[in-house]
């Protein structure tokens, strides 16, 4: 995509902001289906409210990698988990992580991929595909590609059919998940043959 800009300075910025206020918590984790004993990555965390909701679901067997690159909402999470199965770090999900490969059941991204210039992209797919277990899963949360009174502009967003010919995974269920967003499913697995079946 021509119109994602390479340069850093031109990157589409969410310090001190958060999606909760518009999205359907209910129905985000009802669909997930997260069970315990489960290794969930939620990058680009923010203040890590659904990273929290995500270590009651898997419990003491659990763990909960929750990844910003904003050092102060981090640090501020790390204070608020101490002694949890949820670990907060500093870091970009399109660059390779600390976590090692192929450890991950669900990786988790909400209202941020907007954002990613065209080289953030291809770090996030492959890291993407480094870090999921076989049928692993993929969970893209994002502002619908309409007109809203708040959100990215419309240029840098994707539809979920744009979300589907841009990532290399199988896609599988697309979820009303509020008023303005709705998440995209997928699964770390080869197509059978040349049909997809959502």
């Amino acid at each position: 995509m021509t119109k994602r800009k390479n340069e850093k300075d031109q990157r589409h910025h969410h310090r001190g902001k958060s999606s909760e206020s518009i999205l359907n918590k209910s129905q985000i984790l009802a669909s997930l289906s997260i069970t315990a004993g489960q290794v969930i990555f939620d990058a680009g965390c923010g203040n890590g409210y659904m990273a929290k909701e995500f270590a009651k679901l898997t419990g003491e067997a659990g763990t909960v990698y929750a990844l910003d690159p904003d050092d102060i909402s981090i640090d501020i999470l790390k204070s608020e988990t101490v002694g949890t199965n949820l670990e907060p770090f500093v870091g970009d999900i399109s660059e390779e992580t600390k976590l090692a490969a192929y450890s991950i059941d669900l990786i988790y991204l909400s209202t941020v991929i907007h954002g990613f210039s065209e080289t953030q992209m291809e770090g996030f797919l492959k890291e993407t595909k480094r870090l999921l277990k076989p049928n692993g899963r993929l969970a893209i949360v994002e502002i619908k590609k309409v007109d809203t009174p708040f959100g990215p502009p419309l240029d840098i967003r994707f539809s979920p059919e744009e979300l589907r010919q841009r990532i290399d995974l199988h896609p599988t269920q697309l979820i009303d998940v509020g008023e303005y967003t709705y998440m995209q499913m997928f699964e770390n697995k080869k197509p059978q043959g040349s049909c997809l079946h959502s």
